[in-house]
């Protein structure tokens, strides 16, 4: 049974530099532990020590999320096609948060600074106790 195999960029160190690689199992668990016979720590980059899917990791077959077919024990056929994606956070929205909360932190520093600084300018130049500052005549 061959299964064609899509590997993200980060995982290709495990197979060599390979995009595509092939492998067998009835099931995705046989699937990882054949590819891991032949491509040594990918199934641990794929699956966590409890024995399930890491979070951060998306697995298609034939563009099913395996989520929604049974996680690892998601049934496969001969000619199926797995993709594994990293999950991604952030995208746009993230870029454009995270300038959002430098610019906000930015400012809230800015005006801490002159806040203090009022106040030391203040406490510097006020009038000792009991006595009064001269109101300018009008």
């Amino acid at each position: 049974m061959a299964i064609e195999v899509r590997i993200p960029t980060i995982l290709r160190s495990y197979t060599g530099g390979a995009k595509v690689v092939e492998g067998s199992g009835d099931t995705l668990d046989d699937l990882l532990t054949d590819l891991d016979s032949r491509h040594a720590g990918l199934r641990g980059r794929l699956v966590t020590e409890a024995g399930a899917l890491h979070r951060f990791v998306n697995v298609y077959v034939n563009d099913e999320d395996v989520r929604f077919l049974g996680a690892l024990d998601a049934k496969l056929n001969d000619g199926d096609g797995v993709t594994i994606l990293p999950a991604v956070a952030g995208g746009a929205f993230g870029f454009a948060a995270a300038a959002a909360i430098s610019q906000h932190s930015a400012a809230a520093a800015a005006i801490a600074q002159h806040t203090a600084a009022a106040a030391a300018t203040a406490q510097h130049t006020a009038a000792p106790a009991g006595r009064r500052a001269p109101v300018a005549a009008s």
